[in-house]
């Protein structure tokens, strides 16, 4: 009797943890970037050949703007303790915020030589509708549960 007892509650854990309600989805950052590519070609209407000739160039981009992102998270982790400090560290991320723009001009210029500026126009679109949609996805899903 106690064996049969057992089983059936290993039965129904088995069940529970197999259960796709339970389940979160894991983020994929090579899922992520390939449907962004995907959706951003389709949206501009880039050809293939464009795609291929303008997705190295903004990979290339993003990587100079995540390493911008990671020296501003890292100066916005601790409050510096005095006025000096703070101000020292709005200064830098003022500076980082300009050397953020500045990638994103240089790159728009670079990107022009690739593409035409209206398909350019229509990726810059693009990719915004693309991120909202995505944090929309991200914001719906269940927040998995503290155990």
């Amino acid at each position: 009797m106690k064996v049969r007892i057992i089983l059936l509650f290993a039965a129904v854990f088995v069940v529970l943890q197999a259960s796709p309600q339970n389940k979160r989805q894991r983020f994929s950052p090579k899922e992520f970037k390939e449907d962004m590519e995907q959706f951003i070609a389709k949206e501009a209407g880039l050809t293939p050949k464009e795609a291929a000739k303008f997705f190295p160039v903004y990979d290339e981009m993003g990587k100079k703007q995540r390493a911008v992102y990671g020296r501003m998270r890292r100066l916005g982790r601790v409050k510096p303790a005095d006025e000096k400090g703070c101000r020292e560290a709005i200064q830098k991320r003022d500076k980082l915020e300009l050397e953020l723009k500045q990638i994103q001009q240089a790159y728009h210029n670079k990107f022009m030589s690739i593409i035409p500026a209206s398909k350019l126009f229509d990726v810059i679109k693009a990719e915004d509708m693309f991120h909202r949609r995505m944090l929309k996805k991200f914001n719906r899903q269940p927040r998995p549960s503290k155990k």
